[in-house]
């Protein structure tokens, strides 16, 4: 912390991360709707898009945390602004969640008329339940476990022991990713035929996202981890 500096915050420097970040987005949506309706090059622009917002993520984490650990700027105070956020994450979660169980409720319990009156709708194809969805069941409390392991472990100071429970995390999302990814490629449905494909394929990709992002973050932490970092009281961009 800068001596002549008279209040507890971070005047961050000058980043091309929040452009480079936009950028990227930009190129994901833009690319993953050419690729959709299949336009050519779309492919190409969302691969693109998709590691430059990758690289951006991974480098705009390293900087945090180096501000975090190696200049110490996460004051008590700053320190708020990574909880908070990790807070209003969890809130957007369960309002996700919230509202499309509700819906799967609704449209289950008093199907409508535009789809016949019977749930699920007629002729489709229904996922079985003691397949993949029976397998990914264990695997994502079994992550939650790992991190929460691994935040206990940052908090004691054995630095060892949070990467292993990281990189079991990490190995847990990656397993729970790709089956949430055969499960949706063998779909015997799309996302356009009707309300129950709608609901499925959300649940299909909630968790894939969840995870994915978890990963990476993941990911990013057992780095700083793995530095010779000077104390842990500032950490907390990993303990948030």
């Amino acid at each position: 912390m800068i001596e002549s500096q008279r209040h507890s915050y971070h005047l961050v420097d000058p980043s091309p991360w929040p452009i480079s970040g936009s950028l990227g987005a930009l190129a994901t949506t833009v690319g993953g709707v050419m690729y959709m309706h299949p336009f050519q090059g779309g492919a190409r622009l969302l691969s693109l898009g998709l590691i430059f917002l990758l690289y951006t993520m991974f480098v705009w984490w390293r900087d945090v945390l180096r501000e975090s650990t190696l200049e110490g700027h996460h004051t008590k105070v700053v320190q708020l602004g990574p909880r908070y956020g990790s807070i209003l994450f969890i809130v957007s979660e369960v309002m996700f969640f919230f509202a499309f169980f509700w819906a799967s409720s609704h449209s289950s319990l008093a199907p409508a008329v535009e789809i016949g009156g019977i749930w699920p709708p007629k002729g489709i194809g229904v996922l079985d339940p003691w397949e993949i969805p029976f397998l990914n069941t264990p695997i994502l409390p079994s992550s939650g476990a790992a991190v929460t392991w691994a935040h206990h472990a940052i908090l004691a100071g054995k630095e060892k022991r949070a990467v292993y429970a990281l990189v079991a995390t990490v190995l847990l999302a990656l397993v729970f990713t790709g089956f949430q990814g055969m499960e949706y490629y063998q779909a015997p449905f799309t996302i356009s035929d009707s309300i129950y494909e709608r609901e499925e394929t959300y649940h299909s990709i909630t968790g894939g996202r969840y995870e994915n992002v978890s990963a990476r973050f993941q990911l990013v932490e057992k780095g700083g981890l793995c530095e010779e970092l000077p104390s842990l009281e500032n950490r907390a961009s990993l303990t948030a």
